[in-house]
């Protein structure tokens, strides 16, 4: 059985809320869709499997494009796990877009809440807006807390405006996901008053399914190979159109079925630290570098909450870490800090300072150009 799938501009976040709310219902499946962002390469099909509810286009920060399918169950499951973690339903401040996870559960824990959020105007984020968005919050008794979603960049706007700031401290939690959390960033947050909240997920888990570094609800976690594997009823039904895809990202494994991150990480009593991409290492002079370690040190220097690190070819070394950062950073300060953590070979061997880092659209690094600035070559 199969249903019509709807793809629906994302312009207007309240016609996307409609669109997830009939989609939930049992009506046609969602495909929100980016207006500005580039078309996949295969266009996609006009309907789905009757489970499928919502579909997620991601081209990602570094890999290739995929049509992530959520079937309603394992949307409304995650929404009522997070629920029940943070203490409750509640009403949302909408400030991501609406065709990324992280904005879609937004508004799929305020159907399951039964609230409307309030949304601030899509477009370049603005700590002024966030605080009106704020001030137009509803609660009701049914659902009482205040919640809202933010990427560490939006954080730190928010934290550099005074108003926006009293206001984020009157929030019940503070999610912050899509990267990283600088610990410099969070601890600004928490000096201020605010409730932070780290979240660890994908489009393929329904969005966030780990919290400060728990697992909630009935989530697993387990490391093969150093990789990080989750299970839970939020996973995705798969990849649309891309069976072999779907096979090695989903898998069996002790009557579970999981999904395979593609992240490095550790888990020590229970709580989960992820250390980056696996296959985001460089070889330099024979060792190897992770990158995301390296970004993480990075970022606790003062400033540098939104630094970035990618690599780049080196006749001598193999390649070599680059920080890539918008504000001025004394290299031989970041070569003695990240050296003495991870040893001589991790050590940045240049940082590029722009006017701005390249960002997507949900606030992340856009590693792809990053890449390409810091090495022309890895373009060609």
């Amino acid at each position: 059985m199969v249903r019509p799938l709807v793809a629906l501009g994302t312009s207007d976040p309240s016609a996307v809320l409609r669109g997830l709310e009939a989609a939930l219902a049992g009506g046609p499946a969602l495909l929100p869709v980016a207006e500005s962002a580039p078309a996949l390469p295969t266009p996609a099909p006009a309907d789905v499997p009757r489970r499928v509810a919502l579909v997620v286009e991601t081209s990602g920060s570094t890999g290739t494009g995929k049509r992530v399918a959520l079937s309603s169950e394992a949307l409304l499951a995650g929404a009522a796990a997070a629920d029940a973690a943070l203490g409750g339903p509640g009403g949302w401040v909408l400030a991501l877009p609406t065709h990324y996870i992280a904005g879609l559960n937004v508004l799929t824990r305020s159907v399951a809440a039964g609230t409307t959020p309030s949304i601030v105007a899509p477009g370049h984020f603005d700590a002024a807006a966030f605080a009106d968005a704020a001030d137009r919050l509803v609660t009701g008794p049914a659902a009482p807390r205040r919640y809202t979603s933010l990427v560490p960049v939006q954080l730190a706007r928010v934290l550099d405006d005074e108003r926006a700031t009293s206001a984020l401290a009157g929030f019940d939690a503070v999610l912050v996901g899509g990267q990283a959390t600088p610990a410099p960033l969070r601890q600004r947050a928490v000096d201020a008053g605010v409730h932070v909240v780290t979240t660890y997920g994908a489009s393929e888990t329904s969005g966030g399914c780990v919290y400060d570094g728990v697992p909630f609800g009935t989530v697993g976690t387990e490391l093969v190979d150093g990789e990080l594997w989750l299970r839970g009823p939020m996973l995705a039904e798969g990849y649309l159109g891309d069976d072999e895809r779907t096979a090695s990202t989903f898998v069996e494994r002790d009557g579970h079925r999981w999904y395979r991150t593609g992240d490095a990480a550790t888990i020590e009593d229970g709580t989960v630290r992820v250390l980056g991409r696996l296959d985001d290492v460089v070889i330099s002079g024979g060792e190897k570098v992770p990158l995301g370690l390296v970004e993480r040190l990075v970022r606790e220097l003062p400033g540098q909450e939104s630094a970035v690190v990618t690599r780049r070819a080196s006749g001598e070394w193999g390649e070599v870490p680059v920080v890539v950062t918008a504000r001025p950073l004394d290299l031989e300060r970041v070569r003695a800090h990240v050296g003495a953590a991870l040893g001589r070979a991790a050590r940045p061997a240049d940082v590029l300072v722009l006017d701005e880092v390249p960002m997507l659209a949900s606030g992340k690094p856009d590693r792809r150009a990053i890449r390409s600035i810091a090495d022309p070559s890895a373009a060609s």
